[in-house]
């Protein structure tokens, strides 16, 4: 069996890599780590064909470590206590570099398995994943790693990448073309490769590709939306903000361009953040809501993903709105980013003991059961921000009803 063109042509160092300039820029942090040769354990989250695994092989040859492949999708058990087993032997006298590609169909155990060798340095793990790794990885493994995200890779740099494979198959291909292809690849330098290898595999003696046999082969959805880093963004932008301005048309069709590009992941990101920060407490019900409208949708898979999708942006864009939460977050923690408020009231500190040097004995918390509606008036804020107001009441009918009621009840 022949070789895909895109292994035969996977980069060898990080300056023959295309995309993810973010974190190749000369002399960025994380270039400087990898050229150094010292290697922390990394997890590298984004979509396919955008490097992750062409990167985590330039890594493993600037290290001395013995490298370790293995994939989520069928490492077993036992093929990880392999991996352990190795530790300190004859085979791994510089540590142990293990590459696991898809971590996230590892399950919990096998992730578990793993922390006492990374944290002691045995094993230096370098981690990929297509999925939002702080929902699918072992949160004391994450702690342990440091996560970098690999974006969809441009239209001009994908055009790169295909202009050396085409010189590489020795074929002419006109701008036109190469735009095209790098279009319809939504982001995914694999892709756009293998799009190109199926061409040339149909040509004969004329060893040029124009636009019509480009045409051909791709599906024009394709072309109508891309993931390059602006387009991509673009729609997502026009997606939220048509969900914020209550325009259920602007917003359905602004999904319907994700779904047609077989993006349900960001659609489904975009919404749930919606349902949080635009509509909120004007209708608090809706975050369930639009969280089952989104697992169902994840479950399901294209085509029949558009329906519960669908149902839960018609419902964000004609809710109510209501920013009150997302506001009194943000006052806060520019508080807490200011150095306010380090000291927590001594009546709900978790104080079981005063020692001989306290000057005032007891911790005199007032617990609001014991009083009439349940509420006691007693100060839980720190000193120098006692007076703070983060939370404004906005003006709908759930928020005014808590406004009233609690007005009432603390005259």
């Amino acid at each position: 069996m022949s070789q895909p063109l895109a292994d035969l042509l996977r980069p060898n160092s990080l300056d023959e890599m295309v995309g993810q300039s973010h974190l190749l820029a000369k002399g960025s942090l994380f270039r400087k780590v990898i050229e150094n040769g010292h290697v922390p354990n990394m997890i590298f989250y984004g979509p396919p064909g955008t490097g992750k695994t062409t990167m985590a092989n330039i890594i493993a040859k600037k290290t001395n470590k013995t490298l370790y492949r293995l994939n989520g999708t069928s490492a077993s058990t036992e093929d990880i206590k392999k991996v352990i087993a190795d530790i300190n032997s004859v085979f791994s006298t510089n540590g142990i570099l293990l590459y696991l590609d898809e971590i996230q169909y590892l399950n919990k155990k096998q992730q578990q398995s793993l922390l006492e060798f990374v944290e002691s340095g045995d094993i230096t793990l370098i981690a990929s994943t297509t999925e939002n790794p702080y929902f699918y990885i072992y949160p004391a493994l994450i702690s342990r790693c440091t996560v970098f995200e690999f974006k969809s890779v441009s239209v001009d740099e994908i055009k790169k990448g295909l202009k050396r494979a085409a010189d590489y198959l020795k074929v002419d291909i006109d701008d036109g073309a190469l735009t095209l292809l790098a279009v319809a690849s939504n982001g995914d330098v694999r892709k756009s490769l293998n799009n190109l290898e199926f061409i040339v595999s149909s040509l004969k003696k004329n060893k040029k590709i124009s636009e019509e046999q480009v045409k051909e082969l791709i599906n024009k959805a394709h072309i109508t939306y891309d993931r390059s880093e602006d387009k991509h963004f673009d729609n997502l932008s026009a997606f939220m903000k048509s969900l914020r301005g209550s325009d259920p048309d602007a917003a359905i069709f602004y999904l319907g361009k994700m779904l047609e590009a077989g993006d349900i992941i960001a659609a489904s990101r975009r919404l749930m953040c919606s349902a949080t920060e635009d509509v909120g407490l004007a209708y608090p019900q809706i975050i369930p809501i639009v969280k089952s409208c989104v697992d169902m949708a994840l479950q399901l898979g294209m085509p029949e993903a558009r329906l519960p999708l669908a149902n839960a942006t018609i419902l964000i864009a004609t809710a109510p709105k209501s920013n009150s939460a997302y506001l009194a977050i943000d006052a806060a923690m520019r508080d807490i980013e200011a150095g306010k408020g380090i000291n927590v009231p001594r009546q709900l500190q978790n104080t079981h003991f005063d020692g001989a040097d306290t000057k005032e004995k007891g911790q005199h918390y007032l617990y609001p059961h014991d009083y009439k509606n349940h509420w006691v008036e007693q100060q839980y804020l720190p000193d120098d921000i006692k007076q703070a107001k983060y939370y404004v009441y906005q003006d709908n009918k759930y928020e005014q009803t808590l406004k009233e009621y609690w007005e009432k009840v603390k005259k």
